[in-house]
């Protein structure tokens, strides 16, 4: 049915899977110092992460990718020429997953600085008039509510980016969209493989939103026990 081509499109869901999740690490690096700056007492940290997250959020995905595939590579090589040294090359992976994980780390700025102002305040107090240290505060107080709190908005995040991986194939990366229309090609079926990327996408978002949703009953568990009291 699939003319053979079928190893070679699930092949693609590795490159594709591994992109989706370098980028969601980097996007969570982002986001988290995004949060904190935007939490921050010093008005300079607040304004670049603001700037960050209304500029981000305000250009399409694809033109960012390719401004720092293209662009970055001519600016890259501009600096190499200067300084005498050799051509440099940007990897299509590293220019798709540093992309993505730019763009949605604007959004899970917003996500995770909305975790943290959920937290109650009397909370972190209690924790430090217990005699914690700040990191204690942080590891056994403000992250297990924070993650509670993130989740939803985190996987909403994670669903968007994993569709948005399918970018890459524009630059000259070999996912399984890019495998997908090279089969499609070949064989004159488009839609045969595009409805089974299709379907791959689907099988792969069921999968992590079964995953996540166990992961956020797990950290409501004791206030779902309280609320129903």
């Amino acid at each position: 049915m699939f003319y053979g081509y079928l190893p070679m499109i699930l092949d693609g869901l590795r490159v594709t899977l591994s992109v989706a999740s370098v980028s969601l690490g980097v996007a969570s690096v982002f986001g988290m110092l995004g949060a904190l700056a935007k939490l921050s007492a010093s008005p300079v940290l607040r304004g670049i992460a603001t700037i960050y997250t209304t500029v981000v959020r305000s250009l399409p995905d694809l033109l960012l990718m390719l401004i720092v595939f293209y662009g970055g590579q001519i600016l890259l090589n501009r600096v190499a020429e200067a300084r005498g040294w050799g051509y440099v090359d940007i990897n299509a992976f590293a220019a798709g997953t540093l992309t993505l994980g730019f763009v949605f780390g604007a959004y899970l700025t917003e996500t995770f600085r909305g975790a943290i102002l959920a937290i109650p305040r009397g909370q972190i107090e209690a924790g430090h008039a217990c005699g914690l240290s700040g990191w204690q505060v942080v590891w056994h107080i403000m992250l297990p509510q924070m993650i509670r709190h993130a989740i939803p908005g985190f996987t909403n995040n994670w669903l968007v980016m994993l569709k948005a991986t399918a970018l890459v194939s524009i630059i000259g990366l070999d996912d399984m969209v890019h495998r997908a229309g090279l089969a499609s090609a070949a064989t004159r079926a488009p839609f045969t493989f595009y409805a089974l990327t299709g379907l791959i996408y689907l099988a792969v978002t069921t999968i992590s939103i079964l995953v996540l949703t166990a992961i956020e009953r797990r950290y409501s568990r004791g206030v779902r026990r309280e609320a129903t009291r």
